[in-house]
């Protein structure tokens, strides 16, 4: 069965910094883009970063470029994001996703990371 497993959110106040991780089953984790979303009240939800697990090409929206990173451990097949100086508008539940039919290929998209955790990991960034 897949699992996706999001942990690491907190409350932190702007310019701090949290790390998140994605514990993955090995199935949805190797060879494969895992990404996050974040989802704020009366917001679509946003990619916000994804990585191709095979080979560690890393993907990011220009609203993190430069703060946030995405990285993998293979040996737990978990991907982790990392983020830093955090700003209010970060404020979200951040979800992490895959791609069940692996139909990225090595460039993610994040159309298709239909495989959403069942829950969210809450980032509140305070002024």
């Amino acid at each position: 069965q897949v699992q996706l497993v999001p942990s690491g959110g907190g409350s932190v106040q702007a310019g701090g910094s949290l790390t998140l991780s994605c514990a993955a089953t090995s199935d949805i984790y190797s060879d494969n883009c895992v990404g996050w979303f974040r989802q704020t009240p009366g917001q679509e939800r946003e990619g916000v970063a994804a990585i191709y697990t095979g080979f560690q090409r890393t993907f990011y929206a220009d609203s993190v470029k430069g703060r946030f990173t995405i990285s993998q451990d293979n040996a737990k097949s978990t991907v982790y994001l990392r983020l830093s100086d955090l700003k209010p508008e970060d404020t979200g539940m951040y979800y992490c996703a895959a791609d069940p039919a692996r139909r990225s290929g090595s460039w993610c998209e994040y159309r298709y990371l239909h495989e959403v955790s069942r829950q969210g990991t809450l980032v509140n960034v305070s002024s």
